[in-house]
């Protein structure tokens, strides 16, 4: 079956902020994401019936997603350009046209000015802790050989109870940096909570803003939900935390040793 692909920049926009909405406005958001193409042609009126709501919600809800009101949300969705059509059967590029949405969807949804303060706090502590489990812990262990690799020393253990003994250690001055796909997970939380009744500060990077996690964190670093929301494996969200890790490191490498770092590299690979 071929799929018409709406606009992917207004889309991804009103999808990413979904979780913000209260109901009525997450309903308009919702029939702007399933029917944007009948969206472009509709007045205020219309949209509130699809939506089951008031135009007065419609206006607020354009609002809350950034537009100035309804009539620039059409503007916007009429000015994008839709993307090729898409063929259920052919996996493989689908696969990476769903790649390349969901990293255009982290890079819509982010704060950069949240990223230069995570960069700023990892260069600060005195101590970090990373915690995250699941489908967020590979994530997790490859950014703590990367933050080695510029010479700042971290702690990154696997097992979520080392992950809450190390805590629980903290103290004013260190940093627990969390990963979290939802934001949720009972023992990520645990541990950051541990960490912020100790006096240490707490930071995540997550799909969702509004989170247990993120409500308990100083610093959040939110990409916007990506892929099938019931999805086992939330892989393609995940590609939106590894770009901002990836961008947390390049934003550190100007302020660490990673030329001393380099040699460590070039003297392994002389002994193979």
């Amino acid at each position: 079956m071929i799929i018409a692909r709406p606009a992917l920049g207004v889309v991804a926009r009103v999808r990413s902020s979904l979780s913000s909405l209260g109901p009525s406005e997450a309903r308009v958001a919702e029939v702007v994401i399933e029917r944007p193409d009948d969206v472009v042609g509709w007045s205020t009126v219309e949209l509130a019936g699809a939506a089951g709501t008031s135009t007065a919600t419609v206006i607020r809800a354009c609002q809350s997603l950034g537009f100035r009101g309804f009539q620039h949300l059409r503007l916007e969705l009429a000015r994008s350009a839709p993307l090729a059509a898409r063929d259920d059967a052919d996996t493989v590029p689908n696969s990476f046209d769903d790649a390349v949405e969901a990293v255009r969807l982290a890079q819509e949804s982010i704060d950069p000015g949240a990223i230069e303060r995570l960069a700023d706090a990892l260069d600060r502590a005195q101590r970090v802790v990373l915690v995250g489990s699941g489908f967020s812990g590979p994530p997790l262990q490859d950014f703590a050989i990367r933050l080695s690799s510029l010479g700042r020393g971290v702690e990154a253990p696997i097992d979520p109870l080392a992950q809450q003994f190390a805590a629980h250690t903290l103290r004013a001055g260190d940093l627990c940096l969390a990963l979290s796909y939802s934001g949720a997970n009972v023992q990520t939380l645990r541990a950051c909570r541990a960490a912020v009744d100790r006096g240490a500060s707490a930071a995540v990077i997550t799909s969702y803003s509004r989170s247990p996690i993120g409500r308990l964190a100083d610093i959040v670093v939110a990409t916007g939900p990506a892929g099938e929301a019931h999805g086992v494996d939330p892989f393609f969200a995940r590609l939106g935390h590894s770009v901002v890790l990836h961008a947390l490191h390049s934003a550190l490498e100007p302020r660490t040793g990673v030329a001393e770092m380099r040699g460590v590299v070039t003297d392994a690979l002389a002994d193979e």
